[in-house]
């Protein structure tokens, strides 16, 4: 029997958005580090941190929003038309696939049913032909997926770089806010009122934007 290698049928694999919201205030993570010269000397802590300004933002002088990332990635017209265009490259790749499968199973059953009447370096050829075939469309579906998923994420930093970021940035400076954070990872109560600004930027971006065409990934 002439053994084959498997294909899989490439899975939908949605790589999370990397549509990061604007930050107002850049927080400065301070690193102490013992600086070691010549002379292996080192200094104190205060004398490494002896030009750092005392002063620090003011809780009520803050103005803080939170934004759901993944609502805007949800329910955003342009992301959803985004989405939509992948999966669409994904079938027509998942169609081939299926279709260049059934061809090479067809080969490996006229393979096998030859096998008493070619010769054995016949036989190791067509075995050594079919095997090449089957690693080519593993190589070309892998190459295919990744360009792919490229261009979707090419597309996705357009949205953020030429849309998102604006929008957020003008809310910023509409609402005089200090701080935006995604709401994914903020922790809020009930009771406080004109923090999430997520409606109001799903809202803009519709208006501003309601499709983004992928380039057209290689192989298709």
């Amino acid at each position: 029997m002439v053994e084959t290698k498997k294909t899989n049928k490439p899975t939908t694999n949605y790589v999370k958005y990397g549509i990061v919201a604007a930050v107002v205030i850049a927080v400065a993570l301070v690193g102490i580090f013992a600086l070691r010269g010549c002379s292996d000397k080192t200094i104190s802590a205060d004398t490494a941190i002896s030009e750092v300004s005392s002063d620090a933002a003011s809780g009520a002088d803050l103005r803080i929003a939170v934004v759901r990332m993944d609502a805007i990635q949800s329910d955003a017209n342009a992301l959803q038309d985004l989405r939509k265009q992948k999966e669409n490259y994904e079938n027509k790749l998942r169609s081939e696939l299926e279709k260049q499968q059934k061809a090479l199973e067809k080969e490996k059953a006229e393979i096998e049913k030859s096998q008493d009447v070619l010769s054995r370096e016949a036989l190791q050829r067509r075995v050594v032909e079919y095997q090449g075939k089957v690693t080519k469309l593993q190589r070309d579906l892998t190459e295919r997926a990744q360009s792919i998923d490229a261009s979707f994420q090419r597309a996705l930093a357009k949205i953020q770089e030429n849309h998102l970021d604006p929008i957020i940035e003008a809310i910023i400076t509409k609402k005089n806010l200090s701080l935006v954070i995604d709401g994914r990872f903020a922790r809020t109560g009930a009771n406080v009122a004109n923090l999430d600004i997520t409606d109001d930027v799903i809202k803009s971006l519709n208006k501003k934007v309601s499709s983004v065409k992928m380039e057209t990934p290689k192989g298709f």
